[in-house]
């Protein structure tokens, strides 16, 4: 039993095929297979190089942010100093002495440091992620777990 020739090679050229001959119903779906590959790698390279775009902006952003945030805190150190040596003013003209004025602008400093350093202390531990941390440790590792065993 002779090989079939392939209805693509017209059968001029004297070549024979193994394989059987393709139907153009098998052709067109082929194509279209190939065509919808082909669209599929045209878009997922549209979407990376969109979130590539992005993160450059985002990047851009955040320098800009940061720098802008820095001058900001500069300003508002500024102000803040201005601010209580006005204080340290209105107290010495209202009969307190010098040392004592400057003295009481430094406790004050210091208890609104003390307070802010709490604060952040307190929300310091949820940077860590605790709650999927905890999602993520096997059930046997877990501390509840243990407690109900």
């Amino acid at each position: 039993m002779a090989p079939k020739t392939s209805a693509n090679s017209g059968g001029d050229s004297g070549a024979f095929s193994a394989m059987p001959a393709e139907s153009p119903a098998d052709a067109g779906l082929l194509a279209q297979m190939g065509s919808l590959w082909a669209e599929y790698q045209d878009l997922s390279h549209d979407r990376f190089r969109l979130a590539a775009l992005e993160t450059r902006r985002a990047g851009q952003s955040l320098v800009t942010m940061l720098i802008a945030a820095v001058m900001l805190g500069l300003l508002l150190s500024a102000a803040w100093l201005g601010s209580l040596a006005a204080g340290v003013q209105w107290l010495i003209e209202h009969e307190l002495r010098a040392s004592s004025a400057i003295w009481l602008a430094v406790a004050c400093n210091l208890v609104l440091a003390l307070s802010l350093f709490g604060i952040i202390r307190r929300r310091a531990r949820f940077l860590q992620f605790p709650a999927t941390q905890r999602s993520l440790k096997p059930l046997a590792d877990r501390p509840a777990d243990r407690d109900k065993r």
